[in-house]
């Protein structure tokens, strides 16, 4: 299934995108009214509504009229990410070649405020930073929560998928010596358009990553060049630290982001990001 979450006359909705259409859930009480809800009510709901979703039907309504949100618009916790997650972006970063690989993944947050709709404006303030950079990257939704889960058992506990734009002020990251405030100004976090369901990518690490600006590519991966693959990082994380329904993982991106390029690129008014992942979506967020 692709799960959204939506605003239709002025109502928030979750639903089923169906291709040109969206299925709103029913609003008769029986149903969760929002997607953080609909994790929390577990697989056999999932099931339930995966085998027969048109007993879930309010109704189906054209995708035009709809407003795409992002997926779970106020997460209850700091999205997780992953920095230097692909080897060619460690390289790119260093400016080196011959850098290091992390032997241990890189982890920082991303602040709840900054998550922004799949084709919402990305706020520029030339107060706050002129340096906003690009990152397309898979991100990975709890849906069963557990502690020391063992990689065999990882993707079991992964409810869906969906696509984030990790955007950056690189003046604020390298001011400050660690990522927390350059990755989380309001409106840095685009995300979705939906959620994929997990039965239906039943290999993360066979997906291809895309970024466009203004219609230039910037980024072409793939996550099987991932050092640490879905499975692991849920693993990893999970020890000593419960991992609970709801959580966003970012998974790192690809190299082609703008502060490496020489000379630098970075984002203006006026631009329109594009990120890419063939099997869940695309985020089209102008700069303004």
């Amino acid at each position: 299934m692709q799960l959204t979450s939506c605003r239709y006359r002025g109502a928030d909705r979750i639903g089923i995108l169906t291709g040109t259409s969206v299925d709103l859930i029913s609003t008769d009480g029986k149903w969760p009214q929002s997607m953080l809800a609909l994790i929390d009510a577990g697989p056999a709901l999932w099931s339930a509504l995966a085998s027969d979703p048109r007993s879930a039907l309010d109704r189906r309504v054209p995708l035009a009229e709809v407003e795409l949100c992002a997926p779970i618009p106020r997460p209850r916790k700091n999205i997780m990410c992953l920095g230097w997650n692909y080897a060619e972006h460690v390289r790119e970063s260093a400016g080196n070649r011959d850098a290091e690989v992390p032997e241990h993944p890189v982890v920082f947050t991303k602040n709840t405020t900054s998550v922004n709709g799949p084709y919402d404006a990305i706020p520029w303030n030339p107060e706050l930073t002129k340096e906003l950079d690009w990152e397309v990257e898979l991100a990975v939704v709890v849906g069963l929560g557990g502690r020391n889960i063992p990689v065999s058992e990882a993707l079991r506990h992964v409810f869906g998928y969906t696509v984030i734009n990790d955007v950056s002020a690189r003046d604020l990251q390298f001011r400050h010596k660690q990522f927390f405030l350059g990755k989380s100004l309001d409106g840095t976090c685009p995300m979705g358009p939906v959620i994929v369901t997990a039965d239906e990518i039943p290999d993360p690490q066979q997906l291809e990553l895309r970024t466009w600006v203004n219609g230039e590519i910037k980024q072409s991966s793939s996550t099987r060049h991932q050092v640490f693959g879905v499975a692991t990082v849920l693993s990893i994380l999970s020890r000593g630290m419960t991992l609970e329904p709801g959580d966003i993982i970012s998974t790192g991106t690809p190299s082609g982001v703008g502060f490496a390029r020489k000379p630098p690129e970075f984002l203006k008014p006026g631009d329109l990001v594009e990120c890419e992942i063939l099997g869940i979506g695309r985020l089209r967020n102008p700069v303004r």
